[in-house]
């Protein structure tokens, strides 16, 4: 990798600025593409973007940026998006500062900021290399997320494809799966979420196996299948249903015919039922019995006291003497018979005993 530094004027660089979102994002006279394939979208919140601008007025020095520099002598933004975007946009008078926009202010303010000397450093290098040190670089600022390192990895017109669907604030998948999903599309928690579903928690294989293909319909497809299949099964909706792993549950039960009113019927029930300490995972559980989702309420260290001294430290399964700490508490009547975690429902087994009653 060779690396040249250069000054670039903000005049120079908001020349011919142009955002034209999913056709790419322009400037420095149209030579530079500021938001290449592999670069995420404009997150910066209003406090970052305005802390770009007072470091102009001031004329503090702004962090180095790092531009490519591709086969035909145009540039493209290794670092820097985040920053070249917010500059641009205050020129071109997108948003105030102080509750001043750009054409507010005097000549000569116009000018300081117009003529603040920006340092860049020209890289040039293969594509491998160009991914590796963008890679490197963006440690700092707003980190990157794995999925955003992974979208870099993999560009191409897949992934392109994919962020049109998922990674954009209100995209089609924000509209339809904001109410299941946790996270924000635009730092690709929707685009990751979606292609650990549908590779079975295969990520990089999806993306490196698919990141040539035209367009990302599968995926997409596979999306909606997911959502339309949560609102069959479970059409009442609970604030408890976000964050729940979906696509891993539809992979294994959309063939089956569940009974949707018999399901809510025992839901409200176990929503209401004081042992069940997870009321996500309750819909986890409603379709794979395990009763692990529930994180169901443990005895206490007393009622496991009272239960150890009234069996004289005796495991009632294999009749053997413990000691307390080699012995654990467990329902007499189990809970899924209707047994509760109560002090006249434990019993005490030893280690062993219980591990092989719950089958761990």
């Amino acid at each position: 990798m060779d690396i040249q530094p250069i000054k670039v004027t903000v005049r120079e660089l908001t020349d011919g600025f142009e955002d034209n979102d999913e056709n790419g994002v322009l400037g420095y006279g149209g030579k530079l593409d500021i938001r290449p394939p592999y670069q995420r979208e404009f997150i910066y919140e209003p406090k970052e973007r305005d802390a770009v601008i007072d470091t102009l007025i001031k004329d503090y020095p702004l962090n180095i940026m790092y531009w490519s520099v591709k086969e035909d002598g145009t540039f493209e933004v290794i670092d820097g998006q985040q920053r070249t975007i917010s500059i641009s946009q205050f020129v071109e008078g997108d948003f105030a500062f102080n509750d001043r926009y750009f054409h507010n202010l005097q000549k000569d303010e116009k000018e300081q900021i117009l003529n603040y000397e920006l340092t860049v450093y020209l890289c040039s290098g293969t594509d491998t290399e160009k991914l590796e040190w963008f890679k490197t670089i963006n440690i700092a600022g707003k980190i990157l997320t794995d999925q955003e390192l992974l979208n870099a990895v993999y560009s191409g017109s897949w992934v392109s494809d994919a962020k049109r669907y998922f990674s954009k604030t209100g995209c089609p998948a924000y509209a339809i799966g904001s109410r299941y999903i946790v996270g924000k599309p635009i730092r690709q928690d929707y685009l990751k979420t979606a292609i650990k579903w549908i590779s079975d928690d295969a990520i990089k294989q999806y993306m490196a196996q698919h990141q040539h293909e035209p367009n990302a319909n599968e995926l997409w497809l596979y999306f909606q299948s997911v959502i339309n299949w949560i609102k069959a099964v479970f059409p009442k909706y609970r604030p408890e249903m976000k964050g729940v792993q979906w696509g891993f549950l539809y992979n294994k039960y959309y063939k089956q015919n569940f009974d949707s009113k018999k399901l809510e019927e025992e839901i409200t029930l176990l929503m209401q039922d004081e042992d069940v300490t997870n009321k996500k995972g309750i819909y986890t559980y409603v379709l794979t019995r395990k009763e692990k989702h529930l994180s169901l309420r443990a005895f206490t260290d007393n009622q496991k006291r009272e239960a150890y001294e009234k069996q004289e430290g005796i495991c009632v399964k294999c009749g053997e003497k413990f000691e307390f700490h080699e012995m654990e508490g467990d329902h007499v009547i189990a809970w899924s018979q209707g047994g509760k975690t109560t002090a006249d429902n434990c019993q005490m087994l030893c280690k062993e005993d219980n591990n092989r009653k719950s089958g761990k």
